[in-house]
Parts: C-alpha cells; structure tokens; sequence
C-alpha cells in the first residue's frame, strides 16, 4: 500500500486534480456553449436590431453568472436573503433547460424538414413561436413544481405478505429538498398531507434537506407532527450526506422519526414483517457511514416478508439477490423536468412507479419537492400511498406486479 511519502500518492493526487479541473472546465464550457445557444437563437439570429440583440444576450449571460454565485449565495446568506437571491437563478436553471430542449428540437426538424426541400419558419417567427410555448411550459412546470404534492395510491402484491397485514399502508415522502426555495410552510402543508391518509406506517426515503443544521432547523420543524401507527422511519439520500449526515440524523430523531442506518426493524410484530433501511451509496467523503445491505438484511427469518428502503434505485440491483420482498427508493425525481428523463432512463431502468424483477419489486417515487429548478413538467411530485397485499392464489408474477 503506498503511503503519502511514497512516490505513487503525489501521482494519484495529481491525477485526482488534473481530473478535477478537467470536469469542472467540461462543465462550465456546456453551460457557456448552451447560454450562447439560446442567446443565439432568441436575440442574434432574428436579427432585432440594436439595443435588444445586445441586451437580450447581456440578460441570457447574467444568468450563466447565477450558476456561479449560486452556492456563494447558499452558503454565506441567512435562509431569509439566500432564499430570495437564489430563486432567480433556480428559476433561470429550468427555463434554461425547456429552451434549450425547445431550440434543439427545432432545429433538429427544421433540418429534417429541410432535406425534403420543405422551408422552415424565418427567424423572427421561430423565436416568437418557441418563446411563447417555453413561456407556457416555465408557467406550468413553476406552479406544478411549488404546489404541495398530491396522493398516488399504488396497490402492491407480495408473495410472502402477511395476510394478517392485508392491505397495510405505508405512506412515503422523499427528495423533499427544504432548502434554498422550500420552507417551513411547505413542510407543514406536505405534513398535512401524509397525516391525512392516517397510514400504518410513514417512510422518508432521503434528501429531505438541502443545507447544514444550522440553517435549516426551524423549517423542518414541521415534520415533527407526521404520525403513524406504526412509527416515522427515515433514511439518508446523498443529498442529506453533502448537508451533513450526522448532524441531520441528529435532527430528524428529535423530530420524532427513527433513521434506519444499515438496520433493520420488526414492524407488527412476530406476525408482521421486516423493515430494513440502508445510508445512501453516492454519499461522499462527508458520510459518517454508506450502503452496507449485509448489515441490515443479514439474519432474517426467511419466512417473514422483508421491505428494504433505499434512496437510490440502483441498489435494487444488488438487493433483488438478496431475497428481499419490496423496495421503496426516490432519487430520480421521475425526470423532473420534460425531457430530462429521457436522459435519466439512460442510466436508471427504474425511473418512477412499480417494477418487478424475478420475486423481488422495487417502486420509485417521483419525490415530493424539486432539485435545483423549483419545476416540474410531465413528472408531478406525489406522496405515495403504498398499500400492501398478499399475492393472490394462482397469481403469475405479472398479475401480482399490478
């Protein structure tokens, strides 16, 4: 093993570095070439004549400086200021995006269109026409994005579920994010909602916050009044690590609620079922632990059906070996923001909702808040009202799946 005095550890930290500067400059090269595009397309190509084509570009690059201040603004404000600093650049990050993909796809029929000798629309037309629709589309992704979420009711069949538990509700909330736009008021509104559905047993399956302790202690508050029969269980997301995990599971015991840190609880007793949680896998050097699906699954009885959290679907791949029953994750935010999940699908086969790989199933909840741009668009946020059924006799495992 190379020590820091070796030769080789100089190397590796210079390669770490090298690396670093390497994305990073990929990174802000992309964000510059897609400012430049869409000022581009709105202002320069139409050809507006001065002074709109300078300070339509000028508006557009400002917010590319936003990229920037943002995490200044994130860390150095009270939530107070750094809230309504940040909610123009969050806002600009999504509007970014719906006229990039707009601008794009235009182009890309445009060009189509034009090996078939049919003429495109002139510039002026083209930038009215996608102005107006990323307009609409930024209006209608805002207001889905900040409202609180609306109930998803999922029936689940499982081989081993005790029929004793016959139609068990968990209620799941996750990739909250209370942060740089959500607060106190969201987090009570969303409480409202869960404790509405007076379920057996509520799950928050990580990324709650995103901010230190420090900052954000009084906006969680709220969710000191979520209530179940069964108990509140929380589990870290990667973005609950980068806020400071230990200081969060800290938090979230005085709200009441019971982390689940590569453990495993008995739910209902010696008649009911498992409830393991694991820590988040994409947790960074900050984490005080991460994913050990050993510790919590290990010494099982295996009769008894077994429900695994985890905030990131791709532990699916590992737990479906495992011999567990279901799996509840977030994470993915079920795209977000049209056509982001396009991109998402390219790395996660389980994007949103229920699948079914051999005996085990894992569903993914599109998230009850936002990341980054406070919007959403064809991928609405959602509280998910799991209810849980033994498989019926004779049932194939399609049938059982839905």
């Amino acid at each position: 093993m190379a020590t820091s005095d070796s030769p080789a550890a100089p190397k590796r930290s210079g390669l770490r570095v090298f690396g670093a500067t390497v994305g990073v400059g990929a990174v802000i090269s992309i964000l510059l070439a897609s400012h430049y595009y869409v000022a581009k397309r709105f202002f320069l190509d139409p050809g507006w004549g001065e002074p709109l084509a300078t300070s339509g570009t000028v508006l557009v690059m400002l917010g590319f400086v936003g990229f920037f201040a943002l995490p200044v603004i994130e860390r150095k404000l009270p939530p107070r200021w750094m809230r309504a600093l940040a909610l123009p650049t969050v806002v600009w990050m999504g509007v970014l995006w719906l006229a990039f993909s707009a601008w794009v796809i235009a182009d890309l029929a445009a060009l189509l269109l034009g090996l078939f000798g049919v003429p495109g629309p002139d510039p002026v037309t083209r930038a009215f026409a996608i102005g107006a629709l990323v307009a609409v589309a930024s209006a209608v992704a805002l207001r889905n994005g900040l409202r609180i979420p609306k109930v998803r009711r999922q029936e689940i069949r499982l081989d081993r579920w005790p029929a004793a538990l016959d139609g068990f509700r968990i209620a799941q909330i996750s990739d909250i994010h209370i942060g740089p736009v959500l607060d106190h008021r969201f987090a009570r509104g969303l409480t409202e909602r869960v404790n509405s559905l007076d379920a057996d047993l509520v799950v928050v399956t990580g990324d709650l916050v995103d901010g230190p302790v420090e900052a954000l202690r009084e906006d969680v508050e709220p969710f000191a009044a979520l209530r179940a029969r069964h108990g509140v269980y929380f589990i870290t997301g990667n973005h609950d690590v980068y806020s400071g995990d230990v200081a969060w599971v800290e938090r979230v015991r005085e709200l009441g609620m019971r982390p689940l840190r590569n453990e495993r609880v008995a739910i209902a007793g010696a008649d009911g079922f498992d409830l393991a949680g694991v820590d988040d896998h994409r947790g960074d050097w900050r984490a005080s632990s991460s994913e050990d699906l050993g510790a919590a699954l290990d010494g099982r009885d295996p009769a008894r059906a077994t429900v695994l959290l985890a905030h990131d679907p791709s532990t699916f791949k590992r737990a479906r070996g495992m011999d567990i029953d279901l799996q509840i994750s977030g994470h993915t935010h079920g795209g977000q923001l049209w056509p982001f999940h396009g991109l998402v699908r390219l790395v996660m086969p389980w994007v949103q909702g229920l699948h079914r790989e051999g005996a085990a199933q894992i569903w993914v909840s599109r998230g009850s808040g936002f990341w980054g741009p406070p919007m959403r668009l064809f991928a609405p946020s959602e509280v998910s009202e799991l209810v849980l059924r033994p498989s019926l006799p004779g049932a194939t495992a399609a049938q059982s799946a839905h």
